[in-house]
């Protein structure tokens, strides 16, 4: 898989328009500043064009597949009109399903509740908690972190030849590293998976917002997504891909919309008959304004142009990159080296802080949301840090106190809507910090860093 490179076009390559550009957040040290939001790979903010369709649409909400009335109607089309928008995005096959659900977990549980019996799953280490996770009803081979992309594939490789029985097998692996922003090697990995005669599933929850995904060129079996990510709202997500698995397996849930018809038998039970299209895992009343937003957001980023704004989002990787290789005290956590295509998510640590009270001075002194903890890749981040895996830290909830080392990390992630500006005050923070100290006191407080109701730690 690799990054377009391509010369940018500054009338095209502007940052997208997104809610919450121009929000100003309170500094500890005083006065106001607009809220530069670098967490791009926790939730990346809606782009003001799904906004504004979901705004123009909610006038006519209505029961999807429930009703005869025009609105009902109307709603239905959009439904699955936005079905037909999202499998053109992912260049879904003619024969592959669109399910939605409500996010890359969701989807990732739904696959695993129709794995065949005997399924084995072989999953990398490296991978975030809702890929690692979900498979706990089936023979589970969890891999080694590799150090290079050919690496990686030789990994799988060796497993897949060696498991017994010789059965049905599923590989899970994500995109892009919702730690380091490496991008894996999904085609050669499917490969791989299929010369085995595994299946393979995609967890595009970073790559989609920051790179071009296509089902049919990298030959994946399914990919999994969330809307939240890729510039919609909160609550919607994606599983697209083969049908057969999905189609033979009990519904997610049961209930209405899954069923085709439920009749009563004579001796009193009920007999189903299941729907074998993708509104077998689909029931209940589905979230149509957030398939609609995650439809409005596939059809932004297209119309923007993906390789414009890829390009623009490696310039911006550069900048970041090169800015932290200033500071000596800066380590930025690497799987694959220095030379890896990655996307728009850089996580690193800082000799001498705690990667709490770091990112909490971002934020009162900086007016600058990034992430520090463990991102939800508890494996990774710990590989990365070469930690033993019975030390303290969690993700999110960091024991340290200031000061104090932690086995947590810092995360600055952006993309399609973050300003130039954003990401020079990024750098100049990290320096300031770096080189002077942090200008108030901090405390621990429910687990999280947060500024001291205390005098400064400094003169300004």
């Amino acid at each position: 898989m690799s990054v377009t490179t391509a010369a940018l076009d500054p009338s095209v390559c502007a940052p997208l328009p997104v809610l919450g550009q121009d929000v100003t957040v309170p500094l500890v040290t005083g006065g106001e500043v607009v809220y530069a939001a670098l967490d791009y790979a926790a939730s990346a903010p809606a782009l003001q064009r799904v906004w504004d369709d979901v705004a123009a649409y909610a006038p006519y909400y209505g029961s999807v597949h429930r009703g005869a009335g025009y609105l009902s109607q109307l709603s239905t089309d959009l439904f699955e009109n936005s079905r037909r928008t999202v499998a053109e995005f992912l260049g879904c096959r003619a024969e592959d399903q669109v399910v939605f659900t409500r996010s890359t977990t969701d989807s990732l549980n739904l696959l695993a509740a129709a794995l065949p019996a005997d399924c084995q799953v072989f999953v990398y280490e490296t991978e975030h908690h809702a890929s690692l996770l979900p498979w706990r009803d089936a023979r589970v081979t969890y891999l080694d972190a590799p150090r290079t992309p050919a690496q990686a594939v030789e990994t799988l490789e060796r497993a897949l030849a060696d498991r017994d029985p010789y059965g049905p097998a599923l590989v899970c692996v994500t995109g892009a590293s919702n730690v380091t922003g490496e991008l894996w090697p999904v085609k050669e990995l499917a490969a791989a998976a299929h010369a085995h005669g595994a299946r393979i599933v995609l967890d595009a929850a970073q790559l989609a917002p920051h790179h071009p995904v296509d089902i049919a060129e990298l030959d994946v079996d399914w990919v999994a997504f969330s809307g939240h990510k890729l510039y919609a709202p909160f609550g919607s997500g994606v599983l697209a891909g083969r049908a057969d698995w999905l189609r033979e397996a009990e519904p997610y849930l049961a209930g209405g919309g899954a069923s085709r018809k439920v009749s009563r038998r004579a001796d009193g039970g009920v007999d189903v008959d299941w729907h074998t299209t993708a509104a077998r895992h689909e029931a209940g009343s589905p979230n149509v304004i957030g398939v609609y937003s995650i439809a409005s957001a596939c059809k932004a980023l297209t119309e923007a142009g993906i390789d414009n704004l890829v390009a623009r989002e490696q310039e911006l990787v550069s900048r970041v990159r090169e800015g932290l290789a200033e500071v000596p005290e800066v380590q930025v956590l690497s799987l694959f080296g220095d030379d890896a295509p990655r996307v728009g998510v850089i996580s690193f640590v800082v000799r001498g802080w705690n990667s709490s009270h770091f990112a909490a001075a971002l934020s009162a002194e900086y007016g600058i949301g990034v992430r520090d903890g463990l991102f939800c890749a508890h494996p990774l981040v710990r590989t990365l840090l070469g930690s033993d895996p019975q030390d303290p830290g969690e993700c999110g909830a960091p024991e340290a106190e200031p000061g104090e080392r932690s086995l947590n990390a810092i995360r600055v992630s952006f993309g399609a809507g973050t300003p130039d500006e954003h990401i020079d005050r990024f750098l100049r923070a990290v320096s300031e910090l770096v080189r002077d100290g942090a200008r108030w006191n901090y405390r621990t407080e429910d687990g999280r860093c947060v500024p001291d109701r205390g005098e400064a730690a400094r003169t300004a």
